[in-house]
């Protein structure tokens, strides 16, 4: 254990519109048990916002928060400095843009403060310009988007990862691991398997642990030389495969390869391929501002033309209603939050 009773670290949540519960709950409520287990309140936090209001969760749940934005730019000189700013977000981040919180980050930053997120924050930490060439992590279903809009930054399918005084998290129960890491920094493990007691988790998960459900139990397949299939058509959608390299890479025949997805998939490789290629273009369309015809490109499609005709035999509308769509939820979505 720490060898100074004293040790305090402050943390300032930071809530964005829409932000998501789950990991806001999990990181605070892993920190107020690590307070009880120690005797005394080593964790402190306060929650901010843009203007000082509570802010709604994806949820539909208000959050009063303490402090404004303007308050946390003059705390981070003085005395109520904190030890880490956490951007909490959420669904519809990419629309998301404010100059005064990018400011306040990069000079949080660059006076030697941790700074970090909390699910889909990594996007406002790379508006800021701070993870260019630094090692992040989103969560999964934004990551396509994200990996478009900032190519700079090294981003991974992890759990969460802390890069220079960076701390990113996927989101969902990850922040419970990041705050599982800072903790065990601060006091060392006895303090982090107590807290894990207390939260009925069984283990400490590693950083890199993967986000989403193994292949096997998501796509509810058994056979090892589909999965590999899955994985490799996965690892190459901007510039497909043929059908010729994926045979030879699995050490297989074209006909055994079909074969196998009709009786593992219901479906041909090839329309394998092409759903998985249009899931992704069809998340870039909705978080991001791309043109369509440069969606087009990072999903390994010759033209929009012909991206458009497949997008919409598959989801019987095309990128641009997909688009436009999205634009009416939102919109609806506002006039419901002032309403």
């Amino acid at each position: 254990m720490n060898k100074h009773p004293a040790h305090k670290r402050t943390l300032v949540f930071f809530l964005v519109p829409n932000f998501t519960m789950l990991p806001f709950s999990a990181a605070v409520e892993t920190l107020r048990i690590a307070n009880r287990m120690l005797g005394y309140p080593a964790y402190e936090w306060r929650l901010s916002s843009v203007d000082g209001e509570k802010v709604s969760s994806s949820s539909g749940i208000a959050i009063e928060v303490n402090t404004s934005l303007a308050e946390e730019r003059r705390n981070i000189s003085g005395e109520h400095r904190p030890n880490m700013v956490l951007i909490c977000s959420g669904i519809q981040i990419e629309d998301f843009n404010n100059k005064s919180v990018h400011a306040f980050l990069r000079e949080t930053y660059n006076r030697g403060t941790a700074v970090g997120s909390l699910c889909t924050g990594a996007h406002v930490l790379a508006q800021a310009g701070l993870l260019n060439g630094k090692r992040c992590a989103i969560h999964w279903e934004n990551l396509p988007g994200f990996a478009e809009a900032f190519p700079q930054a090294e981003v991974y399918a992890d759990l969460y990862e802390v890069d220079s005084n960076l701390y990113t998290c996927a989101g969902g129960t990850a922040s419970l691991d990041m705050m599982l890491n800072l903790i065990g920094q601060d006091f060392g493990e006895a303090l982090v398997n107590r807290v894990c007691e207390q939260q009925l988790t069984d283990r400490v998960r590693n950083p890199h642990d993967r986000q989403r459900l193994p292949l096997r139990a998501r796509l509810g397949v058994q056979n090892s030389k589909v999965l590999s299939i899955i994985e490799l058509m996965e690892s190459n959608l901007a510039e497909p495969l043929s059908l010729v390299e994926i045979a030879d890479d699995a050490d297989l025949s074209r006909r055994q390869i079909e074969r196998l997805f009709r009786q593992e998939m219901g479906r041909s490789p090839a329309r394998y391929y092409l759903e998985i290629r249009l899931d992704r273009a069809r998340h870039l369309l909705v978080q991001s501002s791309m043109p369509v015809v440069e969606v087009a490109v990072a999903c390994g499609f010759v033209s929009a033309s012909h991206f458009s005709k497949c997008y919409r035999e598959v989801y019987n509308r095309s990128p641009q209603q997909e688009r436009a769509e999205r634009k009416m939820t939102l919109s609806s979505a506002r006039a419901g939050v002032a309403a």
